[in-house]
């Protein structure tokens, strides 16, 4: 007998009109007045920024993979896509995570087009995060949806949560992978795909 309990259904969202409240009150707490001319137009900015910042929680990664190509003239080489632009928020302070993203598969016979790589990034990215879980989201869905001989994955990224608060620690970068498949199983396959990404690149604090 199953004696867990069903998973509750997620609250509906709030109405603009009560995220704009929500600004206004956190704008108080920082010190300031809304009320005041520069600050009057804010909740509403910040609103239509958060629907971007966040607009992963509308994409459906596994979907963004659905169509791939056959015609490939028999190409079983490693499609790299090097450098995707990481624009992310940390899910302990709401702070902006900056860097980029180097993504790897061995083709089975079947390739994606490099843009839905790109996508499929920016999907997990464009959610509150921790590096360590979007590194490993974005392998792990790669790997399901094409079934590659493998996947892998390296994440240089600054956060502003240690760069701007706490530690105050700039012009640190976090690197983080996912190595599936033929690039865990093979040092040689590993190896070449760090090498065409190169050592890892200090991030510019943004």
């Amino acid at each position: 007998m199953n004696t867990e309990d069903p998973p509750r259904p997620a609250p509906p969202r709030p109405t603009r009109e009560e995220a704009e409240d929500a600004v206004r009150t956190l704008l108080r707490w920082a010190g300031d007045e809304p009320g005041r001319e520069g600050l009057m137009d804010t909740p509403k900015r910040v609103t239509r920024a958060y629907r971007e910042w966040f607009a992963g929680y509308e994409e459906d990664p596994v979907a963004l993979l659905a169509r791939s190509f056959a015609e490939t003239e028999g190409y079983d080489e490693m499609v790299l896509l090097r450098d995707i632009r990481l624009e992310s928020v940390c899910e302990h302070h709401m702070a902006p995570i900056i860097g980029r993203v180097h993504v790897g598969y061995l083709p089975r016979g079947r390739v994606v087009g490099i843009s839905k790589l790109a996508r499929v990034v920016d999907a997990y990215a464009k959610r509150l995060q921790i590096q360590e879980k979007l590194t490993a989201q974005i392998a792990n869905t790669i790997q399901d949806v094409l079934q590659p001989f493998g996947v892998a994955v390296v994440v240089e990224a600054a956060h502003q949560c240690m760069t701007t608060r706490g530690a105050h620690k700039p012009g640190v970068t976090m690197v983080t992978s996912r190595m599936l498949g033929a690039f865990r199983e093979n040092r040689a396959t590993r190896q070449e795909f760090l090498a065409m990404i190169g050592t890892p690149r200090a991030t510019p604090v943004i």
